[in-house]
């Protein structure tokens, strides 16, 4: 897996991401104390509508960065986002009023809406091998998972010198190195496309995600995910330490071993995408994901609930690392930005539906209902997934093109002059909708 690390290129960025990271983490810690220190008893108000912000943001902005970021150079675009983070995160410590912090937390989120999926489109263009892009992925899972555990820690121990407001320096300084490793690279141009309005650039990414079978498949599968992994950063608090009488230790082990399942599956998936289609391995464990929110809905004991955890936690990464792949392979150079981007906001939207959902329902009508009517969602987006993504899902399609001259450059391309013919289907403007069971168009 660490191979890939040999590219200095894909090395930088993976370093950028991982400091970010980090600095996001602490990020996170302090804001908890910091809205605590304005609010009170109310900080877990002021902290739930901080992530509906969140949300909102990554929703409306990423199809807006994917326009953006299809004829903007990405070094440049990602360097202006990390200075946007870090004067963000440089303003925090200073706000006094909870819709201060409101306001600074969308312009962070905006930023980092614009920055993740221009930053995911960029990899597969570093890493055009599949096998090496699989390792980026599973890397870029652990990244995540090890910041999940680490920084908690890494804050705590912080904590034990320093006052919490110099933890967002430490975001300051996340953000500023990542700032640093991009500017240390060349990254790939964004490609000549055809001349669009700014409307139309933003909403084609959607509309090419929508219009491919496997990428429906994909959303459908990330309803799954958030409604399990609402149900776990929500809730475990209230699991281990309403519902079982335990401590915050409890909590923190409880979420470390839903981390540690996905840690686990990060480092299988690459042997395992080697010899198993991604579908199969999607749709599988997204579907141990519904039985696994019925079981917490039975309040099970903490070590039962330590092994549930771990695999949602190996169901959860392995349902959704390998989106990139599915990405990757229905998008052509020029768009693939505004497609990850698409698929950024869409998939933030189930969160954005799960989130409140389980906190709404854990609270009103108790923890077992909230984890049936969320394993309710999740089996619904299995059976979605099953519906929308078909099991022989080839790259190349067989289509036509009645629509074209038959000396049209595309035609004299695939040696098929105003005949079918064969090649990778992506949506794009000469191939709008997708072949009915790979015939003509």
């Amino acid at each position: 897996m660490l191979s890939v690390l040999a590219n200095r290129t894909y090395r930088h960025l993976f370093l950028a991401q991982v400091i970010a990271l980090v600095g996001t983490g602490l990020a996170t810690v302090a804001l908890g104390l910091l809205a605590f220190e304005i609010a009170g008893r109310e900080a877990g108000a002021v902290l739930g509508t901080a992530l509906a912000i969140k949300m909102i943001a990554y929703v409306v902005i990423a199809p807006i960065a994917g326009a953006l970021a299809e004829v903007l150079p990405r070094r440049g675009m990602l360097v202006t986002l990390d200075l946007v983070r870090a004067g963000v995160a440089l303003a925090l410590p200073f706000v006094s009023q909870v819709w201060e912090v409101y306001l600074l937390i969308f312009v962070l989120q905006s930023a980092s809406a614009a920055f993740t999926p221009t930053f995911q489109a960029t990899i597969p263009d570093v890493l055009p091998n599949e096998r090496d892009y699989t390792r980026a992925l599973s890397l870029s899972r652990l990244a995540y998972d090890l910041e999940n555990l680490l920084s908690p820690a890494v804050a705590a121990l912080l904590l034990l010198l320093v006052s919490y407001h110099t933890l967002f320096f430490g975001t300051v300084a996340g953000f500023l190195g990542s700032a640093l490793l991009v500017i240390s690279v060349l990254l790939p141009k964004p490609k000549a496309s055809v001349r669009r309005s700014f409307f139309e650039r933003t909403v084609r990414g959607l509309r090419a995600y929508l219009a491919t079978p496997r990428l429906r498949g994909l959303l459908a599968i990330s309803l799954s995910v958030s409604a399990a992994g609402s149900m776990v950063i929500v809730n475990t608090v209230v699991l281990v330490q309403a519902e079982l009488g335990l401590g915050q230790r409890q909590t923190a082990w409880a979420l470390a071993a839903f981390g540690g399942g996905s840690m686990i599956a990060a480092l299988l998936l690459p042997t395992l995408l080697n010899r198993v289609r991604d579908r199969r391995v999607m749709v599988a464990a997204a579907a141990s994901l519904p039985p696994a929110l019925v079981l917490s809905s039975l309040q099970p004991a903490y070590p039962a609930l330590l092994a549930l955890w771990l695999v949602t936690g190996l169901a959860y990464a392995a349902a959704q690392t390998p989106a990139g792949r599915l990405l990757r392979r229905s998008s052509s150079d020029e768009n693939r930005p505004s497609l990850f981007a698409a698929h950024f906001a869409a998939s933030h939207a189930c969160w954005l539906l799960c989130y409140p959902l389980a906190g709404w329902l854990g609270a009103a009508a108790g923890l077992a209902t909230a984890g049936l009517v969320l394993a309710a969602i999740a089996a619904t987006g299995v059976a979605s997934a099953l519906a929308l993504w078909p099991a022989d899902d080839p790259e190349e399609l067989k289509h036509d093109h009645p629509e074209l001259a038959p000396d049209h450059p595309h035609l004299v391309e695939h040696g098929r002059a105003g005949g079918a013919h064969r090649h990778d289907y992506r949506i794009d403007e000469l191939h709008p909708s997708w072949p009915r069971h790979g015939q003509g168009s």
